[in-house]
């Protein structure tokens, strides 16, 4: 295939925002030891220790966690709602992105506030086991199990289980619209909106975009197919619409709720997500796909990033999104 762009050195990349490449300069310097290379545990620690050593805003809100059984998963929830506010509100299950294999609530914690406090929603953060501790497709079981839980019992956590959204960023993105899936084929939850935060859909690492940026741009190929092994290496698993919702036929996501799909430019994800807009458009889904030029994957969940224009319009545009399709 014939490359629309040359590779650049992101160091001289004009189409690198300047606050992006002084984070990639301070990632990349030398001496560290990549990602895929590191154990399991080092390599949440490096995730978690890079959101703690940047001072965010965590203002206005309340947090709790409530353990739930659901289709014989017990699972603990971070529910994050907006300071003073007793009422009932509207809910969106957050789920989290790290590959499969890193995050946590305090690495996304900032990122899960800022859409409450725009929202004036209540966040619903689920745990779900981690890979390799836990394989396809266990992880996708789990949230759907807790998306049931959350719309039938929203009473017990004072939110409006009728009024319910969808968020994930990066492989949260791909659960987000694998949840779709399972409550339109399970007749389950009604999903009123999802929002897919530069999301993985597809098991492909041979996109123009996988080509242009991958590497020096914070999510790595080399990372990415760690990832993909660390989650399963079962060729055609990573096929299935459970794992590839890229994959999924017209007739599938003819249903789908209205979708926003925000991606980055300079992401190695960029071509699928965006992919993935159009095929949900093809099957008449309301959706929109929007490229945020300049930024680099999860830019939204960076701590380090949190203050770039960039970042606060995202945030704007997915609570502007959410209050849309949800009645406060």
């Amino acid at each position: 295939m014939q490359l629309h762009a040359q590779v650049t050195d992101y160091k001289t990349d004009t189409h690198l925002a300047t606050g992006v490449k002084e984070f990639l300069e301070v990632l990349n310097a030398p001496g560290g030891t990549p990602l895929e290379l590191r154990s399991k545990e080092d390599a949440r620690q490096v995730l978690l220790g890079a959101q703690a050593g940047v001072k965010v805003d965590l203002s206005g809100i309340e947090e709790s966690i409530k353990t739930i059984s659901q289709d014989g998963y017990t699972l603990k929830l971070n529910l994050v709602r907006p300071k003073g506010v007793k009422e009932k509100l509207p809910v969106f299950i957050f789920i989290h992105g790290g590959g499969w294999i890193l995050g946590d609530y305090p690495t996304h914690q900032r990122f899960v506030r800022d859409l409450v406090v725009e929202t004036g929603f209540e966040a619903v953060f689920v745990n779900y086991t981690p890979s390799p501790e836990a394989k396809y497709p266990t992880a996708i079981n789990e949230i759907y199990a807790a998306t049931k839980w959350v719309a039938a019992h929203g009473n017990e956590i004072n939110v409006d289980g009728n009024n319910l959204a969808v968020v994930g960023n990066s492989v949260g993105g791909n659960m987000t619209a694998v949840t779709a899936l399972k409550a339109l084929e399970n007749k389950g939850p009604k999903i009123k909106a999802l929002v897919m935060f530069w999301p993985i859909v597809a098991a492909n690492f041979d996109t123009e975009s996988y080509r242009l940026y991958g590497k020096d741009r914070f999510l790595t190929t080399s990372v990415m197919k760690w990832m993909y092994d660390q989650y399963t290496t079962d060729l055609k698993q990573r096929q299935e619409v459970y794992a590839s919702p890229l994959n999924a036929s017209i007739a599938q996501l003819k249903d789908f709720p209205p979708t926003l799909i925000q991606v980055a430019e300079n992401d190695i994800l960029r071509d699928e997500g965006e992919a993935f807009g159009r095929k949900l458009n093809e099957a008449g889904v309301k959706v929109s796909t929007i490229r945020y030029n300049g930024m680099i994957h999860d830019f939204g969940l960076l701590n380090a990033l949190a203050d770039l224009p960039s970042t606060k319009t995202m945030i704007s545009q997915a609570a502007t999104e959410l209050k849309k399709h949800l009645k406060n």
